[in-house]
Order: C-alpha cells, then structure tokens, then sequence
C-alpha cells in the first residue's frame, strides 16, 4: 500500500477529462480518495470516470463548465451528494485564446479571465465554505503555470490569470489557516496539447508518442515530463504529510520539482529627501537598474553535440 493514504477523502478536480486534470484525478484515486471530475464534454468526462473505476477507483462525472458560481456549487454539492464530504479541491480548468495584445479581443481576454481566474475564485470559495462548515480542514490546490511567473508572449490573458492564481493561493493560505486548510499553487511542466503547439518542443513529443523516453536535458535541465510525472504532487500536498506547507508556489515536471520565489524587491537606492525624474535618471543604470530581470519562458536548449 502506498505510504500516502488518502482513503476516505473526497477531491473535485475540475477539467479533469483529459491530460493534466486526468492524471491529478488518476493520482488521488491510486492513492484512496474519492473524485469528482469535471469537464465541458460528457463523452470525455465519461470516459474519465470509466478509466478511474477501471483500476479500482470510485468516482463520478460533473459536466459544467467552471466560472460561474452556480457551476462550483454543482461540484461542491456533486461531492457532498455522492461521496459525503468534500476534503481537496484542484483547480485545473482551463482554456487558451492566444494573440499578441494588440488583436486580442475582449472576448478572447473574458473567456481566459472566466476559466481559469474566475473559475478557481468560485470553486475555492465554494469549498472553502463547505470545509469550513464540516471542519477537520482541507486541501486546496491551485494550478498556475509557467507563465504566470515569467510572462509569455501572445498570452496576456491566461499569465494574469495565472499569476493572479498564486496570488491568491498566498492569500488564501492567510485567511484559510485557522480553519487548517492548505492553499498552494502549482506551476506543472509536461506534454500536453496545449505545450505540443511551442516549437521547441514539439519533435520531442512526437518521438514520445512514439515510445521514445524525453532527453534528460528536458526531464532535469527543463523540468518536462508527461502529465502523470505532474500527478504525484497532488497526493501529496494533500495529504497529512503536507499539512504544514500552505501559501506556496511549487513547481513540477520531468525529474524536477522546485520551489518557486514570491515576488520581492532585490536592489534598493535611497537618495535624502526623496527622488526627482533627473536624480532618477542618474542612479538607476548603475543601482537598481544594473541588473533588470528577465522576461518570458526561456526556450530549452539541446546540449550540443560533442
């Protein structure tokens, strides 16, 4: 048996019906929790449920697409309703509408903003409420991104949302601590439909479809693996081995896990009684503009050829 138990726990993991929401769902049910999945497509969260039942599994399918608060209740209630509680919420959902900023629409800015930042805001306070109420604490996990922490180009509406996730996952973790639940983000790395369309990574994924294993300069340089390497952080940050780890960003992927930094100052200038346009103008090349930060996903580098 694994040493992560989770029986008699019961998890929503909303857009569970494919890639990194399956196999989250895959890992909690492996390890004895009961799960609630989500997705837009019957078909697809169908066979989700069919795939977890399988292998020994209990779960059940909520088709509704998260963002609205009447859909989190859905899930909440879904849980309560089947299984008795609800003890671990994963906000995976999530949809792309990429363009650089100045063809995106509102439509493709409200639809990202609805999914991803709105959808984890309702489905956490849904939870957070049923928790609360029933006591004994509880896991909350928020799925950011990459992005999110650095930028990226093309993807204005889903890195403020992303980034807006691991602000709230700080936040959270404030307000939600006395009722002992845990609030974390995590930034996954893997091969999915929505990495295959980046360049750079697209043969290696192919080849993996293929049966070929990824390059370790992807698996440990880069961090980038399948979603099922993703997976194994879910158990644990909600399990009783993880209950003192709460207002994190932690990253996943490939051979790699990491703990991501919160944002804080690093150069500091003081100039007495405060700074004018020109003084600025003077200091900040050699202070704390000597070394500005960097933007963007770096793109992986293939160790060359000796």
């Amino acid at each position: 048996m694994p040493s992560i138990d989770l029986t008699g726990k019961v998890a929503v993991v909303t857009g569970s019906g494919r890639g990194l929401g399956l196999a989250y769902a895959h890992a909690l049910a492996a390890h004895g929790a009961s799960v609630v999945v989500n997705d837009v497509d019957e078909a697809v969260a169908g066979a989700a449920v069919k795939s977890l039942t399988e292998a020994g599994g209990r779960a059940v399918a909520e088709v509704v697409p998260v963002g609205t608060a009447e859909a989190a209740e859905r899930l909440v209630n879904r849980a309560v309703e089947e299984f008795g509680r609800l003890d671990i919420l994963v906000t995976n959902a999530g949809i792309l509408r990429d363009k650089v900023l100045w063809k995106m629409t509102d439509e493709d800015f409200d639809a990202v903003i609805t999914t991803h930042l709105r959808g984890t805001f309702t489905c956490a306070r849904a939870a957070a409420v049923r928790m609360r109420e029933q006591g004994g604490g509880g896991t909350l996990i928020l799925v950011g991104s990459p992005a999110g922490q650095r930028g990226n180009f093309g993807q204005t509406n889903y890195a403020a949302a992303k980034a807006g996730i691991a602000a709230m996952a700080r936040t959270w973790s404030m307000e939600l601590g006395r009722a002992n639940i845990t609030v974390n983000a995590i930034v996954p790395v893997a091969a999915t439909a929505m990495t295959e369309t980046i360049p750079a990574f697209a043969p290696y994924i192919e080849a993996m479809r293929g049966g070929e294993p990824l390059p370790d300069f992807l698996r440990k340089g880069e961090g980038f693996g399948t979603p099922e390497d993703c997976a194994a952080l879910v158990p644990f940050l909600a399990s009783d081995a993880a209950r003192g780890i709460t207002g994190q960003a932690i990253g996943i992927g490939g051979d790699k896990v990491a703990l991501w930094s919160h944002p804080q100052e690093i150069r500091a200038a003081y100039a007495d009684g405060g700074w004018t346009p020109d003084s600025l103008a003077d200091a900040f090349p050699t202070s704390v503009g000597a070394e500005l930060q960097t933007v963007g996903i770096p793109a992986p580098k293939a160790p060359e050829a000796s």
